[in-house]
């Protein structure tokens, strides 16, 4: 996929001909009306010529300035979605004659805010899946593993929302705030939010106002993130320190800020070795794409505040506080 739209105005048709500077000249031997004559020609009429022309006359009359010889034909992407990049109309019907089962039409209602307008995102049904698929050429998928494929589809990207509410939830009110949540390290920003959440409860406040919006989103499976070409770089240098595990997909997601400001957020999707039972394992990095010098301040405030939470013993000091304030507890009662 690509950021590829067709031209909406079309170029203006020339003639196959082009039309002679000279009046005197005869006309080309193809034409209709060529006659071979030994005499001179005839001067040039000092009249316009006629505004009717017959069908078959030559040279060949353009159209009139701002019309089109013929309709040009929008491209495929041309009719994508803009929000998704997916088709703007996938049935929900069975369209392939191919197809052996009947796959469900329900569609699954997400958790996540749309940034376009009301509600929340809606996930394809299987058969709308299986539809899309067939129309980006995947013809050989099978039709009765489409039900599972959406259910790990629709799993994998409400885990990717719930870490893009992470990032939001530290730097959505700006990089200050951000760094006070960042320097108690991610076990310390765990506490943080599970504190936050049940003072709203307890409040009765609910959802907390101005939460973050997906306003569009795009896969690209074949743009590789710098990340993920260095860890590659790294499991060829190292290969016993760094397991040799490309993301089998990338997406970009673009979600807009409590204060209205847009920010893309790329996601790789990384497979793991499947669970004792047998069921697959997936994991995901999510994270702000560097489109600007805030995004790489808001990365390096996450990794370095955990690097230095741990480094410096803060979760020691924690338990040594806590276990403090208990005893003060106790002395006073």
């Amino acid at each position: 996929m690509g950021f590829f739209w067709a031209d909406s105005t079309p170029s203006r048709p020339i003639a196959p001909h082009p039309l002679p500077a000279q009046t005197n000249l005869e006309p080309p031997p193809g034409c209709p009306m060529h006659k071979s004559t030994t005499t001179a020609p005839h001067p040039p009429p000092s009249q316009p010529p006629p505004a009717s022309t017959p069908a078959s006359a030559c040279p060949y009359t353009p159209p009139p300035p701002g019309t089109a010889e013929t309709t040009a034909t929008p491209s495929y992407i041309s009719k994508l979605n803009p929000l998704n990049y997916m088709p703007s109309s996938i049935a929900n019907t069975r369209e392939a004659s191919h197809q052996t089962i009947s796959l469900p039409l329900e569609r699954e209602t997400s958790t996540i805010p749309r940034g376009d307008g009301p509600g929340t995102w809606e996930y394809p049904s299987p058969q709308q899946m299986y539809n899309a698929m067939l129309r980006k050429g995947y013809t050989d998928t099978p039709a009765e593993h489409v039900e599972s494929m959406v259910a790990v589809h629709n799993f994998l990207n409400e885990g990717a929302w719930e870490e893009i509410r992470e990032w939001e939830r530290r730097f959505g009110k700006g990089l200050g705030r951000g760094w006070e949540i960042c320097k108690h390290g991610e076990e310390g920003a765990a506490r943080l939010a599970a504190l936050e959440s049940l003072r709203r409860e307890r409040s009765g406040a609910g959802t907390v106002d101005n939460e973050p919006k997906l306003l569009r989103f795009m896969g690209r499976p074949n743009d590789t993130t710098p990340k993920a070409r260095m860890l590659g770089f790294m499991a060829w240098l190292y290969p016993s320190e760094f397991p040799d595990n490309p993301p089998f997909d990338r997406h970009d997601w673009y979600v807009q800020r409590q204060q209205g400001k847009e920010v893309r957020y790329v996601i790789d999707y990384y497979s793991g070795p499947p669970e004792p039972t047998g069921e697959p394992v997936f994991y995901l990095d999510v994270r702000p794409a560097i489109d600007g010098p805030t995004a790489a301040v808001e990365r390096a405030m996450r990794w370095g505040g955990d690097v230095w939470w741990r480094a410096s013993g803060g979760s020691v000091r924690e338990e040594i506080a806590r276990r403090e304030r208990q005893g003060a507890r106790m002395q006073s009662v």
